[in-house]
């Protein structure tokens, strides 16, 4: 084999692995296409020591921490092509050629899937955002729509009243919201409008206006969103292990896919999209990677 262990996705989950796998001397093959999901993100918040650097900063750090140590590779690229072998794994990187190794961790990442809402995708990880834990605080106090029906619609709003009192509920079309949730939310002057967004007028990135299809518009400072979600890679497919109905990665408590030899962690295998949550998911399937070869060599 050419490694013991090969990385798909360089950035937190796989650098974390990376620099746990180095440091118990494992020959590591860590493989990046470039393209982190927050390269628009201006600034990381809610990780410790870190609150409010820039996420390309961060994973610069954190990338020449690990290549202090020899048996740690980099290959910039993307894996195009996983298949199992005696022994292990081949992995086919583009333009590369193919690598082989005893462990795969998938540290893919998720594909985030907008509605098809123009200026959307300009203003995402900005003032487009989904989690309160990371951009709530900066947010705070401002007047926040919440682009979203159905349930999931009540339960954000519900959550981020705790920030933010001027929340408006853009349903993008027909209200699914129940008959109680919808007075309950209108009981805390939380209103809901059922016109279709067309637009999102910002400034480089940050909101500053809604537009409906009626012509009418809103103004707002930052619009939360719940987008679908989609692996990077057809990996499960070519290698068999199951994906969630969240379409995440399924793996247990120790990051092991539901095939032998096979890990994943980071936003590939949970939708709780947190740099420290996914860096320590990295670590514990470096641990868990290390200790089977471990044992298969003892």
């Amino acid at each position: 084999m050419d490694f013991d262990v090969i990385i798909i996705g360089g950035s937190y989950a796989g650098l974390s692995a990376a620099l746990t796998l180095g440091r118990s001397t494992r020959n590591v093959l860590v493989i990046d296409a470039g393209r982190p999901c927050n390269r628009q993100t201006p600034h990381s918040h809610n990780f410790l020591t870190h609150d409010g650097d820039k996420p390309a900063d961060i994973a610069n750090t954190a990338r020449a921490e690990v290549l202090k140590y020899p048996t740690v590779r980099f290959l910039e690229g993307k894996a195009i092509l996983a298949r199992q072998i005696d022994g292990g794994f081949s992995i086919g990187v583009e333009n590369a050629g193919n690598f082989t190794a005893r462990k795969i961790l998938l540290a893919t990442g998720l594909k985030d899937v907008l509605p098809n809402i123009k200026g959307l995708a300009d203003c995402w990880a900005i003032s487009a955002i989904h989690c309160p834990y990371c951009h709530g605080y900066e947010v705070r106090n401002e007047k926040i729509g919440l682009l979203m029906n159905d349930d999931h619609a009540f339960e954000m709003a519900k959550n981020l009243h705790l920030w933010n009192k001027d929340l408006t509920i853009l349903t993008n079309g027909k209200s699914k919201l129940s008959t109680e949730h919808a007075e309950k939310l209108r009981s805390k002057s939380i209103i809901i409008i059922e016109d279709e967004v067309v637009e999102l007028l910002h400034n480089n990135g940050y909101l500053e206006y809604v537009v409906f299809k009626n012509g009418k518009k809103i103004a707002l400072k930052a619009i939360y969103v719940k987008p679908d979600v989609e692996q990077h890679c057809n990996f499960n497919e070519q290698l068999g292990f199951e994906l969630t109905d969240l379409k995440t990665i399924k793996v247990d408590e120790q990051q092991q896919s539901t095939a032998k030899g096979i890990y994943a962690a980071g936003d590939c295998a949970t939708l709780f999209r947190s740099l420290s949550i996914i860096t320590a998911a990295g670590t514990m399937a470096a641990v868990v990677m290390n200790k089977e070869m471990i044992s298969e060599d003892f």
